[in-house]
Protein backbone atom coordinates (compact mmCIF):
# COMPACT_ATOMS: atom_id res chain seq x y z
CA UNK A 1 0.00 0.00 0.00
CA UNK A 2 1.23 3.51 -0.85
CA UNK A 3 2.00 6.11 1.79
CA UNK A 4 -0.99 8.13 2.99
CA UNK A 5 0.32 11.35 1.44
CA UNK A 6 0.25 9.70 -1.99
CA UNK A 7 -3.50 9.12 -1.78
CA UNK A 8 -5.93 11.77 -2.94
CA UNK A 9 -9.44 11.71 -1.45
CA UNK A 10 -12.41 13.70 -2.75
CA UNK A 11 -14.98 14.44 -0.05
CA UNK A 12 -18.44 15.49 -1.25
CA UNK A 13 -21.03 16.75 1.24
CA UNK A 14 -23.28 19.80 1.49
CA UNK A 15 -22.88 20.06 5.27
CA UNK A 16 -19.91 22.31 6.22
CA UNK A 17 -19.58 20.64 9.65
CA UNK A 18 -19.17 17.20 8.05
CA UNK A 19 -16.66 18.55 5.52
CA UNK A 20 -14.63 20.11 8.30
CA UNK A 21 -14.76 17.07 10.60
CA UNK A 22 -13.88 14.45 7.99
CA UNK A 23 -11.27 16.62 6.24
CA UNK A 24 -9.50 17.36 9.51
CA UNK A 25 -9.23 13.70 10.47
CA UNK A 26 -8.12 12.56 7.02
CA UNK A 27 -5.51 15.30 6.71
CA UNK A 28 -4.23 14.47 10.21
CA UNK A 29 -3.45 10.98 8.88
CA UNK A 30 -1.52 12.48 5.97
CA UNK A 31 -4.09 12.09 3.17
CA UNK A 32 -4.56 14.72 0.47
CA UNK A 33 -8.15 15.96 0.71
CA UNK A 34 -10.20 17.84 -1.87
CA UNK A 35 -13.76 18.92 -1.06
CA UNK A 36 -16.95 19.71 -2.92
CA UNK A 37 -20.46 20.67 -1.81
CA UNK A 38 -22.44 19.12 -4.68
CA UNK A 39 -22.37 16.28 -7.17
CA UNK A 40 -22.08 18.33 -10.36
CA UNK A 41 -18.97 20.12 -9.12
CA UNK A 42 -17.60 16.85 -7.71
CA UNK A 43 -17.66 15.17 -11.12
CA UNK A 44 -15.68 18.04 -12.67
CA UNK A 45 -13.15 17.91 -9.84
CA UNK A 46 -12.84 14.13 -10.06
CA UNK A 47 -12.06 14.26 -13.79
CA UNK A 48 -9.31 16.81 -13.14
CA UNK A 49 -7.81 15.50 -9.90
CA UNK A 50 -8.28 11.71 -10.42
CA UNK A 51 -8.66 10.82 -6.72
CA UNK A 52 -8.11 7.26 -5.52
CA UNK A 53 -11.15 7.49 -3.22
CA UNK A 54 -14.36 9.50 -3.37
CA UNK A 55 -16.52 9.81 -0.25
CA UNK A 56 -20.08 10.86 -1.12
CA UNK A 57 -23.08 12.01 0.86
CA UNK A 58 -26.41 10.70 -0.47
CA UNK A 59 -28.68 13.71 0.11
CA UNK A 60 -27.26 16.70 -1.77
CA UNK A 61 -28.71 19.57 -3.83
CA UNK A 62 -28.60 19.69 -7.65
CA UNK A 63 -27.43 16.08 -8.04
CA UNK A 64 -27.73 13.53 -5.24
CA UNK A 65 -25.04 11.03 -4.30
CA UNK A 66 -26.64 8.11 -6.14
CA UNK A 67 -26.75 10.00 -9.44
CA UNK A 68 -23.24 11.33 -8.86
CA UNK A 69 -21.89 7.83 -8.26
CA UNK A 70 -23.56 6.52 -11.43
CA UNK A 71 -21.97 9.30 -13.48
CA UNK A 72 -18.54 8.75 -11.93
CA UNK A 73 -18.65 5.03 -12.69
CA UNK A 74 -19.25 5.81 -16.38
CA UNK A 75 -16.04 7.86 -16.69
CA UNK A 76 -13.19 5.68 -18.05
CA UNK A 77 -10.36 7.54 -16.27
CA UNK A 78 -12.14 6.95 -12.95
CA UNK A 79 -12.87 3.24 -13.45
CA UNK A 80 -10.42 2.24 -10.69
CA UNK A 81 -11.51 5.00 -8.29
CA UNK A 82 -13.15 3.67 -5.13
CA UNK A 83 -16.47 5.25 -4.12
CA UNK A 84 -17.92 5.09 -0.62
CA UNK A 85 -21.10 6.67 0.71
CA UNK A 86 -20.93 8.48 4.04
CA UNK A 87 -24.48 9.24 5.09
CA UNK A 88 -26.94 9.25 7.96
CA UNK A 89 -29.45 7.35 5.86
CA UNK A 90 -29.22 3.77 7.09
CA UNK A 91 -32.34 2.30 5.52
CA UNK A 92 -31.91 -0.85 3.45
CA UNK A 93 -33.33 0.75 0.31
CA UNK A 94 -30.74 3.54 0.48
CA UNK A 95 -27.87 1.06 0.82
CA UNK A 96 -29.20 -1.05 -2.04
CA UNK A 97 -29.51 2.05 -4.22
CA UNK A 98 -25.93 2.98 -3.36
CA UNK A 99 -24.47 -0.41 -4.25
CA UNK A 100 -26.68 -0.56 -7.32
CA UNK A 101 -25.12 2.71 -8.48
CA UNK A 102 -21.68 1.09 -8.26
CA UNK A 103 -20.50 2.13 -4.80
CA UNK A 104 -17.78 0.06 -3.13
CA UNK A 105 -18.82 0.66 0.47
CA UNK A 106 -21.42 2.34 2.66
CA UNK A 107 -20.40 4.15 5.86
CA UNK A 108 -23.09 5.35 8.26
CA UNK A 109 -22.69 8.58 10.21
CA UNK A 110 -22.15 9.60 12.91
CA UNK A 111 -18.84 7.76 12.93
CA UNK A 112 -15.88 7.96 15.29
CA UNK A 113 -12.64 9.31 13.77
CA UNK A 114 -10.65 6.12 14.41
CA UNK A 115 -13.36 4.00 12.79
CA UNK A 116 -13.53 6.35 9.81
CA UNK A 117 -9.77 6.20 9.26
CA UNK A 118 -9.81 2.42 9.60
CA UNK A 119 -12.53 2.10 6.96
CA UNK A 120 -10.73 4.49 4.61
CA UNK A 121 -7.45 2.60 4.92
CA UNK A 122 -9.23 -0.72 4.31
CA UNK A 123 -10.82 0.68 1.15
CA UNK A 124 -7.55 2.09 -0.16
CA UNK A 125 -5.87 -1.29 0.22
CA UNK A 126 -8.11 -2.41 -2.62
CA UNK A 127 -6.98 0.36 -4.96
CA UNK A 128 -4.92 -1.10 -7.81
CA UNK A 129 -3.53 1.49 -10.26
CA UNK A 130 -2.17 -1.25 -12.52
CA UNK A 131 -5.49 -3.09 -12.84
CA UNK A 132 -6.07 -4.51 -16.32
CA UNK A 133 -3.04 -2.76 -17.81
CA UNK A 134 -1.39 -6.00 -18.90
CA UNK A 135 -4.48 -7.55 -20.53
CA UNK A 136 -4.06 -8.66 -24.16
CA UNK A 137 -6.28 -6.57 -26.48
CA UNK A 138 -8.22 -9.59 -27.77
CA UNK A 139 -9.09 -10.66 -24.20
CA UNK A 140 -11.01 -7.40 -23.74
CA UNK A 141 -13.81 -8.67 -25.97
CA UNK A 142 -16.13 -11.42 -24.79
CA UNK A 143 -18.76 -12.61 -27.30
CA UNK A 144 -21.51 -15.04 -26.32
CA UNK A 145 -24.42 -15.50 -28.70
CA UNK A 146 -25.98 -12.10 -29.44
CA UNK A 147 -24.11 -10.42 -26.58
CA UNK A 148 -20.71 -8.76 -26.95
CA UNK A 149 -18.92 -7.42 -23.87
CA UNK A 150 -16.05 -4.94 -24.15
CA UNK A 151 -14.12 -5.06 -20.88
CA UNK A 152 -11.98 -2.05 -21.73
CA UNK A 153 -14.80 0.30 -22.74
CA UNK A 154 -17.33 -1.05 -20.21
CA UNK A 155 -19.82 -1.42 -23.06
CA UNK A 156 -22.35 -4.18 -23.75
CA UNK A 157 -23.81 -4.75 -27.22
CA UNK A 158 -26.97 -6.86 -27.16
CA UNK A 159 -28.51 -7.68 -30.56
CA UNK A 160 -26.89 -4.59 -32.04
CA UNK A 161 -27.98 -2.26 -29.23
CA UNK A 162 -25.23 -0.62 -27.19
CA UNK A 163 -25.80 -0.62 -23.42
CA UNK A 164 -23.91 1.22 -20.70
CA UNK A 165 -24.14 -0.58 -17.34
CA UNK A 166 -23.11 0.78 -13.93
CA UNK A 167 -19.79 -0.67 -12.79
CA UNK A 168 -21.14 -3.33 -10.41
CA UNK A 169 -23.72 -4.55 -12.92
CA UNK A 170 -21.01 -4.77 -15.58
CA UNK A 171 -18.65 -6.67 -13.27
CA UNK A 172 -21.44 -9.05 -12.31
CA UNK A 173 -22.27 -9.75 -15.95
CA UNK A 174 -18.65 -10.24 -17.03
CA UNK A 175 -18.11 -12.63 -14.12
CA UNK A 176 -21.08 -14.82 -15.02
CA UNK A 177 -20.41 -14.63 -18.76
CA UNK A 178 -16.74 -15.53 -18.32
CA UNK A 179 -17.76 -19.16 -17.74
CA UNK A 180 -21.14 -19.91 -19.33
CA UNK A 181 -23.12 -22.68 -17.61
CA UNK A 182 -20.90 -22.55 -14.51
CA UNK A 183 -22.95 -22.00 -11.36
CA UNK A 184 -21.44 -19.18 -9.32
CA UNK A 185 -22.37 -19.31 -5.65
CA UNK A 186 -23.55 -16.16 -3.91
CA UNK A 187 -20.30 -16.08 -1.91
CA UNK A 188 -18.23 -16.31 -5.10
CA UNK A 189 -20.17 -13.44 -6.62
CA UNK A 190 -19.91 -11.26 -3.50
CA UNK A 191 -16.15 -11.84 -3.24
CA UNK A 192 -15.47 -11.22 -6.93
CA UNK A 193 -17.70 -8.17 -7.39
CA UNK A 194 -17.78 -6.49 -3.97
CA UNK A 195 -14.73 -7.95 -2.22
CA UNK A 196 -14.74 -10.31 0.74
CA UNK A 197 -14.13 -7.44 3.19
CA UNK A 198 -17.34 -5.64 2.24
CA UNK A 199 -20.58 -6.46 4.00
CA UNK A 200 -23.67 -5.92 1.88
CA UNK A 201 -27.34 -6.73 2.43
CA UNK A 202 -28.80 -10.04 1.35
CA UNK A 203 -30.86 -8.37 -1.35
CA UNK A 204 -27.97 -6.53 -3.01
CA UNK A 205 -27.02 -9.30 -5.41
CA UNK A 206 -30.67 -9.98 -6.26
CA UNK A 207 -31.23 -6.32 -7.12
CA UNK A 208 -28.20 -6.31 -9.41
CA UNK A 209 -29.26 -9.54 -11.12
CA UNK A 210 -32.72 -8.07 -11.73
CA UNK A 211 -31.21 -4.90 -13.24
CA UNK A 212 -28.93 -6.88 -15.56
CA UNK A 213 -31.80 -9.10 -16.68
CA UNK A 214 -33.89 -6.03 -17.50
CA UNK A 215 -31.13 -4.84 -19.84
CA UNK A 216 -29.95 -8.03 -21.57
CA UNK A 217 -33.09 -10.16 -21.39
CA UNK A 218 -34.59 -12.48 -18.79
CA UNK A 219 -33.29 -15.76 -20.21
CA UNK A 220 -29.51 -15.33 -20.02
CA UNK A 221 -29.08 -15.50 -16.23
CA UNK A 222 -30.59 -18.51 -14.50
CA UNK A 223 -31.26 -18.74 -10.78
CA UNK A 224 -30.13 -21.97 -9.12
CA UNK A 225 -32.19 -22.01 -5.93
CA UNK A 226 -30.17 -22.26 -2.76
CA UNK A 227 -26.88 -21.98 -4.67
CA UNK A 228 -26.44 -18.99 -6.93
CA UNK A 229 -26.62 -18.00 -10.59
CA UNK A 230 -25.29 -19.04 -13.99
CA UNK A 231 -25.10 -17.49 -17.45
CA UNK A 232 -26.54 -19.33 -20.44
CA UNK A 233 -26.54 -18.40 -24.13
Amino acid sequence: MMEANNYKILLVDDEPDIIEFVSYNLKKEGFQVITSENGIEAIKIAKKELPQLIILDVMMPEMDGIETCEEIKRIPVLENTIVAFLTARGEDYSQIAGFDAGADDYISKPIKPKVLISRVKALLKRYNPDKAVTQEPQSNIVKIGDITIDREKYVIVNKGEELLLPKKEFELLILLASKPDKVFTRDEIYNAVWGDNIIVGDRTIDVHIRKVREKIGQNHIKTIKGVGYKFVE
